[in-house]
């Protein structure tokens, strides 16, 4: 009984250690409870010469730039941010959005310039190429602009516009030219607006791709993220995604899945913020049945218990089979749901949302393998993974992760057996979004990509797995224990696991129950025997 106390105060002083380790490095940080306290800029840049102007192009603002940091173009184009490749060291995959395919609009190498106005860049207008090696391709200002008025223009390869332009096309809206003396003098440090200009707007519009990641975390409230939220922690994206050299913490293609050093203790540890353990530890909770959870559940699993909570749906599924159909005046058509969002696009086909969605549950190890463009596919046994999430209940790597599903329907070559690229975006004839035309589109996506197409093709139903990290509630909006510990169990289906209150044995359970009602009926005659032999006695 006195080792199990102590234990228990053991146990007790560990959570409240992590708890206490927490509260003094989020203090140390320079963050309080109920915001971040930033520090005061050592530099007002509206006062430096160099940046006064004029500047006929944002290429201009970025050679002032670097005239004091001196060293951030060769950081810069050393990054995945900037390469769009990645070498996997587990798979020995190349991989990266220059690489590899995904459910939504394909390939990014085949609808240049779109894709690249998400280029931390200026220029890259042939994917087929690698970018730019100027220093002064190198955009500043999409990551440092404070502004709000910073914009690359959607068709310009990185560039924002220098002239007025309509867009969307044939909307007469105008686009003006971005004022870049303004702009440059008002640089800062990356804040959630920077960052979400790409990743918020994956896939072609706002919340499309991730599920996790949408403009409702510009200024969430508390209740959507308590991280990010100005009246939570007020976290920017980079307090959590630190760098080093301008290279991000962080990988959707190998994530840090089991981060077992616990608190980052700058020197020590692997300088990244980007897991939950590394600001609360390995105990994190003060109750230890919590955290005897930790070896077997990712802190997102219960934390996150839903995504695209912010009021901006997320895609689900999206179906390219059914693009190109065209009204009775040969236009194209647009379908809403009953929540209005679009149903149908003759340019994208059917679509289906998903808001307040509940994730799906998996072992996983952080390790993503792609199939990519040249892969043979089981097509007798669809639906084809476009990602591969590894883990298993045996290994001690791995944990139970919540992921958003993507489904849909991509075309294949028929002979060949492999996923096929597909040119949807372009002025020229052969886009898809220009002709409805798929045979010229995946013919000039094939030449694009550098692989080959037989002509024949059809639609084969894929996924794609996206790990669930962001809108984060507070504490009390956590999952409880009936989520998973009940009948209906969030975590059904999972090898490897036994769930009290879910998990069982038909035969142990009437075993169980045939013993439960024998001992109430021994403990019933007993009571009655007592009963009959004290009034025996009297007697």
């Amino acid at each position: 009984m006195k080792n199990f106390a102590w234990n228990r105060s053991i146990n007790r002083f560990s959570g409240l250690s992590a708890h206490v380790a927490l509260a003094g490095a989020l203090v140390c940080s320079g963050f309080s409870v109920y915001g971040a306290q930033r520090p005061p800029a050592t530099a007002d840049h509206s006062k430096f010469e160099a940046l006064q102007g004029p500047f006929e192009n944002a290429q201009e603002v970025t050679e002032a730039c670097l005239g004091c940091h001196t060293e951030a173009g060769e950081q810069i184009r050393a990054t995945t941010h900037w390469t769009w490749t990645y070498e996997h060291p587990e798979t020995g995959q190349t991989l990266g959005k220059s690489k590899v395919i995904n459910s939504f609009c394909g390939m990014a190498i085949t609808n240049e310039p779109r894709c690249t106005s998400c280029h931390v860049g200026y220029g890259w207008e042939d994917m087929r190429q690698p970018p730019p090696t100027a220093d002064n391709a190198v955009d500043c200002l999409v990551c440092h602009d404070t502004t709000g008025d910073y914009w690359k223009f959607p068709t310009l390869a990185g560039h924002p516009t220098y002239t007025p332009r309509e867009w969307p096309k044939g909307s007469g809206n105008m686009v003006q030219p971005p004022d870049l003396e303004m702009i440059a003098q008002n640089v800062g440090a990356s804040g959630r607006a920077n960052c979400g200009n790409c990743h918020f707007y994956g896939g072609g519009a706002d919340g499309v791709k991730h599920g996790d990641l949408d403009s409702s975390l510009v200024d969430p409230p508390r209740s959507l993220d308590v991280h990010m939220s100005p009246d939570g922690l007020d976290f920017d994206c980079a307090d959590c995604h630190t760098s080093w050299g301008h290279e991000v913490a962080g990988s959707r293609y190998q994530v840090n899945a089991a981060d077992t050093l616990g608190i980052d203790v700058p020197g020590h540890t692997d300088l990244s913020r980007a897991s939950c353990q590394s600001c609360h530890g390995d105990s994190p909770h003060p109750q230890q049945k919590l955290n005897d959870h930790v070896d077997t559940l990712a802190c997102q699993t219960c934390h996150v218990p839903e995504f695209a909570r912010g009021g901006v749906p997320t895609k689900v599924w999206w179906d390219w089979s059914t693009a190109g159909r065209l009204d009775e005046d040969g236009q194209p058509i647009t379908e809403y749901d009953d929540h209005g969002h679009p149903s149908y696009l003759s340019e994208k086909g059917d679509f289906r949302h998903g808001e307040n969605v509940v994730p799906t549950y998996a072992w996983f190890d952080g390790t993503v393998k792609y199939t990519l463009v040249d892969e043979k596919l089981d097509v007798a046994h669809p639906p084809v993974e476009i990602n591969r999430i590894e883990g298993s209940p045996e290994d001690p790597g791995s944990r139970i992760w919540p992921f958003k599903v993507m489904q849909g329907k991509q075309p294949y070559d028929t002979e060949r057996k492999t996923l096929l690229a597909t040119h949807v975006f372009g002025a020229d004839d052969s886009s898809l979004w220009s002709n409805f035309s798929w045979p010229k589109a995946l013919k000039a996506g094939s030449e694009m990509s550098g692989m080959p197409f037989s002509g024949s093709y059809d639609f084969i139903e894929t996924t794609m797995h996206w790990p669930i990290t962001h809108m984060v509630p507070p504490a009390e909006m956590a999952l409880d224990c009936a989520s998973c510990h009940a009948r209906n169990s969030r975590l059904a289906g999972l090898p490897g696991i036994y769930m009290p209150g879910h998990s069982g044995n038909i035969w142990l359970d009437r075993v169980g129950w045939l013993l439960v009602a024998m001992t109430l009926i021994g403990v019933v005659l007993h009571g009655l025997a007592r009963i009959l032999l004290k009034g025996r006695e009297k007697s």
